[in-house]
């Protein structure tokens, strides 16, 4: 016997469905939204970070170690640069006589590469 497929036994096709467009009148539009929606927050903008270079005599570029030793012992690991931040805030805090002696008392040296032996 050979069975032969009707129209019935096929599935039935489902129309399309046609997108319907919804008139909303511009005003609502604005009169549904949030006032939080219409006032962001500006984003804040990156710092940005400035690479240098500078010269100073070793004796007091190994203060830099013994600092970041004295933080270490006291539970706060630092970086170098964090070090020399903390001393640039400390400075800025100064009054200026005080600022003044702190400044006396550093040895003058010259600016640039030391020579290479």
């Amino acid at each position: 016997m050979t069975t032969k497929k009707t129209e019935a036994s096929i599935a039935p096709t489902t129309p399309k469905k046609v997108p319907v467009k919804k008139a909303v009148s511009s005003t609502l539009d604005a009169a549904v939204k949030p006032e939080s929606a219409a006032k962001k927050p500006k984003k804040e903008s990156k710092v940005k970070v400035v690479r240098d270079s500078f010269t100073m005599p070793q004796n007091e570029y190994l203060k830099i170690a013994e600092i970041k030793e004295a933080a270490l012992q006291a539970g706060v690991p630092v970086k170098k640069s964090e070090v020399l931040r903390a001393g640039l805030k400390a400075l800025v805090a100064m009054s200026p006589a005080q600022l003044k002696r702190a400044l006396a008392g550093l040895e003058k040296i010259k600016t640039g590469r030391p020579k290479k032996h």
